[in-house]
């Protein structure tokens, strides 16, 4: 996630990658998040940016945190789904533009994800 993108707020990036590891199960519900320090330390970034993208995070129900304890993955699985099923939607769309595009009917799409599997 270090590789960031000049043209997005870092901490827009930042809230993206870890909503994407949250989506993909990489992160669990109930599991630990790296302290902000910890964390702005491994991508090379302001704490300060770290600190903003928890706190969205958290608002967006993503993250919660315990007092005194740490940040957790919140136990949310329905916004996690629902995320997805949004960034799938999002991510296939973009596709079937890109495609049409090319001049690629809806048939010819299909018939190319066939050969993919």
């Amino acid at each position: 996630m270090s590789d960031f993108q000049a043209n997005v707020p870092i901490y827009l990036q930042v809230m993206e990658g870890l909503k994407m590891k949250i989506m993909s199960g990489t992160l669990q519900p109930g599991d630990k998040i790296a302290s902000v320090r910890e964390f702005a330390l491994e991508l090379g970034v302001n704490p300060n940016t770290v600190q903003r993208a928890f706190i969205e995070l958290e608002r967006e129900g993503f993250i919660r945190t315990e007092r005194a304890v740490g940040r957790y993955v919140a136990d949310n699985q329905k916004l996690i789904d629902d995320c997805k099923k949004q960034q799938v939607k999002q991510e296939v769309h973009q596709f079937v533009e890109r495609m049409k595009m090319l001049g690629m009917s809806k048939t010819d799409i299909i018939k190319y994800l066939d050969e993919e599997e």
